[in-house]
């Protein structure tokens, strides 16, 4: 089963990409290494509820 989550930078809080997961194979909150548009810089995204 595959839902969208939308990830936040763990920086500045901005709520910057949308992606989906399997919530079968992948239960816990995922963490990406992304760039903030905010930030000008790559920070950890993470998941939000």
């Amino acid at each position: 089963m595959r839902v969208v989550v939308t990830l936040a930078c763990t920086n500045c809080k901005q709520r910057n990409y949308t992606t989906s997961k399997n919530k079968r194979t992948h239960s816990e909150r995922i963490e990406l290494k992304k760039y903030c548009k905010f930030c000008n810089e790559h920070h950890v995204h993470r998941e939000t509820r």
